[in-house]
């Protein structure tokens, strides 16, 4: 039995059969709101339910779920309801593409960090967002998500950054991949974009290859010669997950105003390198007294995500609504 799901305040609605999701349900009718990991712990998906009733899911995140909201991804209709999702938006026809790109450098940037840089077929663009993601295709069809690490001008390239999970399908062959090697992608993906209407100052964190999107941004600032004052924390355990310095360097001459944070766990490698010592949550609260007024990127795995949400917006009075966020989360693309 389909259920009916309208979207407070418009006149969209949408068909849910009983046992869906409710996040399922929309992007099958062409509905897209914002989400993440869709396996209920990011709270990417987090949204109101203003009429009805909904069963969710035991397993769904109890602290990324925020006050009087549930995870729309771990939540189906007991009838017909009504939603007020924080943003939606219709999903445009062909948005999405599949390429099948070559890979033309393949780095590794630290000890457990690739950098692949893949190359589109001739004559062909991606047409994506700063900060958005692809999903790769591995040859038994399940998929894995990664960020693209390169602006959108540059189009006919893909970069990503790609952490070693131990018995990782997909990370286990990741550095045998050889120039001119093919893998399957298609995009964009997600909701991490920037608010270009806004001259806020940003507070962008990033926890380890959470970095990607994050350079995404940054990179497309400088594209576009933004004035914004930007502050990046880049939260590691050790020195070697910086890995990518020399772009912090770019953008502290091309981006007015641009402040560098590094976060780094071990107390030896901290002090020898001038850096803060402690998680990137811990940074975010030494370094500002208030965040009123300002927008927040964090990109990395959950637990420091949740962590640095919480600095942001309990102790420090970010509005909830301009913390954005993407989470990284091990495994197969739901």
């Amino acid at each position: 039995m389909a259920h009916i799901i309208r979207i407070f305040g418009t006149d969209a609605q949408f068909p849910c059969d009983s046992g869906e999701n409710i996040l399922d349900a929309a992007l099958r009718a062409g509905i897209e709101m914002p989400y993440s990991c869709r396996k209920g712990v990011c709270g990417n998906c987090a949204g109101a339910v203003s009429s009805g009733q909904t069963q969710c899911s035991p397993t769904a995140s109890a602290e990324a779920t925020p006050p009087g909201q549930v995870l729309y991804c771990q939540c189906s209709p007991l009838g017909d309801l009504e939603i007020a999702p924080t943003a939606w938006k219709r999903i445009e026809p062909g948005a999405r593409k599949r390429f099948v790109a070559k890979v033309f450098r393949n780095t590794r940037a630290a000890p457990d960090v690739s950098i692949l840089h893949l190359r589109l077929p001739t004559g062909q663009r991606a047409k994506f967002s700063a900060g958005q993601y692809l999903q790769v295709t591995l040859p038994d069809g399940s998929k894995r998500s990664y960020s693209m690490a390169n602006p959108p001008h540059e189009s006919d390239t893909l970069q990503l950054h790609i952490r070693h999970v131990a018995d990782g399908q997909f990370t286990q062959i990741v550095p045998d991949l050889a120039p001119g090697d093919s893998l399957e992608v298609e995009l964009p993906y997600g909701h991490f974009e920037l608010n270009e209407a806004s001259e806020a100052p940003m507070l962008c964190v990033a926890g380890g290859t959470g970095f990607a999107p994050v350079k995404s941004l940054l990179d497309d600032l400088v594209r576009k010669k933004s004035q914004r004052q930007v502050t990046l924390v880049w939260g590691s355990r050790d020195l070697a997950g910086i890995y990518l310095p020399e772009a912090v360097q770019r953008w502290r001459k091309s981006l007015p105003g641009m402040h560098f944070i590094m976060a780094i766990e071990d107390p030896a490698q901290a002090q020898a390198a001038g850096a803060f010592q402690g998680r990137a949550d811990a940074a975010v609260k030494a370094n500002f007294q208030s965040l009123a007024g300002y927008e927040a990127y964090c990109c990395g795995a959950p637990p420091m995500v949740a962590a640095v949400r919480a600095a942001c917006t309990q102790a420090l009075g970010l509005e909830p609504s301009q913390f954005f966020s993407d989470v990284f989360v091990p495994g197969p693309a739901a």
